[in-house]
């Protein structure tokens, strides 16, 4: 797990409510954001757009660990616990984030990695599906991976890797069930060439009668 950065995040303090001033906010280059859980009473404030969009599109995402200073409220050391985009700019448009509370576990998502070439995939053709790519774990905040990661070197042809196959790990817990597939080796086959059956061959070009003149010759004769 890297180290984290510090991060800290102004915001002001949002009196008014509705569409027509998180509009406002937007075109001020803010998004509304609501501050809750912990021990303290939730708060509605509005923080620059562009440094939540950075910390979303940071190494460790919407699990990144920072702190939001609202005016007149005070500081707090939060977590994206949902975010709202606009369908169409892909823009965000709202944030709710979570206190952090120091020593308590919470549960969050994060990415699943798999490391190794398979020997399935090296010496027999194989390839490799993976089924599942991200898994829930419940850790403390400061311990949450950027990501999990799992060997398959040893997976071969119709081997399955399931989520009782992660290396345990004291400071994590995983929360999918054991049973969950999460990668598999399986074979592509090649299609045999379709045999033509009867009903695909050419049928036979048909007789043309014999002309008025030829009859006419055969009668002679």
């Amino acid at each position: 797990m890297a180290e984290r950065e510090e991060i800290t995040v102004r915001a002001q303090m949002r009196d008014a409510r509705g569409k027509n001033d998180a509009r406002r906010l937007r075109r001020a280059g803010m998004v509304p954001v609501t501050v809750y859980g912990g021990e303290g009473e939730a708060v509605a404030a509005a923080a620059p757009i562009r440094d939540l969009a950075a910390i979303l599109r940071s190494e460790s995402g919407h699990n990144t660990i920072f702190t939001i200073d609202v005016e007149g409220a005070g500081a707090s050391e939060v977590m994206f616990y949902d975010r709202q985009f606009d369908p169409v700019r892909d823009r965000l448009v709202h944030a709710d984030l979570k206190r952090l509370v120091r020593g308590q576990k919470i549960e969050v998502t994060v990415p699943l990695h798999l490391t190794g070439e398979p020997i399935g995939v090296r010496d027999e053709e194989g390839v490799l599906e993976q089924v599942v790519r991200e898994i829930k774990v419940r850790c403390r905040p400061r311990e949450i991976p950027d990501a999990i990661n799992v060997d398959v070197s040893n997976l071969g042809v119709h081997d399955v890797l399931h989520v009782s196959d992660i290396p345990a790990d004291e400071n994590i817990e995983i929360l999918d069930a054991p049973e969950s597939v999460i990668a598999t080796v399986g074979i592509i086959r090649d299609e045999p060439e379709p045999v033509p059956s009867e009903v695909d061959q050419p049928e036979e070009p048909e007789v043309i009668g014999k002309g008025k003149k030829e009859d006419e010759e055969e009668a002679e004769k």
